[in-house]
């Protein structure tokens, strides 16, 4: 499985490739960062996240894209800023039909050191770790970009069994009211 990881920000984007095989092997394949001045107007910046997000996409062709979920900041206008690159990321990847998945930080940090408390440098040495990098991914949006789509690779087979029960749970709820309904209209006859 091929994974697009992003680390959306307004001023520095991570983007990651990685592929997964089976069991927790992952290799890597692409790793950089989209900057964006400060002093740029909104509508270029996210146009350039976008334009470099398309190329990307186009370029690796990831069976999903994994994108961090911005939950909670305490600035605003940065999480603002967050959620509006991770929206035009995920807005490419759905005009190609690519599947979008969205990570909390603490999943990712979990998924990658163990712990959803981790620091970026235990992400960091922990990214260049299972990846076999010679060197670490710079900046932290570069590793935290590649951790996002490791963390992919990893929690996708058990989010699709999860998904799998919750539709056979939702089959046979559907299939006993359906019973229900049915002794029930036939005892008021």
């Amino acid at each position: 499985m091929r994974v697009l990881g992003v680390d959306p920000g307004l001023t520095r984007c991570g983007l990651g490739v990685v592929d997964g095989s089976q069991g927790r092997t992952v290799r890597p394949i692409a790793v950089d960062v989209v900057r964006t001045p400060a002093d740029m107007e909104l509508g270029s910046r996210l146009l350039r996240i976008s334009d470099a997000a398309e190329l990307w996409i186009d370029e690796y062709k990831p069976e999903v894209v994994a994108i961090e979920r911005v939950f909670a900041q305490h600035n605003v206008s940065t999480a603002m800023g967050t959620a509006q690159a991770g929206g035009v990321v995920a807005l490419a990847a759905a005009r190609r039909g690519i599947p979008v998945c969205f990570h909390t930080p603490s999943e990712v940090k979990a998924a990658v050191t163990g712990s959803g408390n981790a620091d970026k440098a235990q992400v960091t040495a922990m990214v260049t770790r299972i990846l076999r990098l010679k060197t670490a991914p710079k900046p932290a949006d570069a590793a935290d970009a590649l951790a996002l789509a490791i963390c992919h690779c990893w929690r996708a087979p058990m989010i699709e069994r999860m998904a799998r029960a919750e539709a056979m749970a939702a089959e046979q709820m559907r299939k006993y009211q359906a019973k229900l309904a049915e002794t029930k209209k036939a005892g008021t006859r």
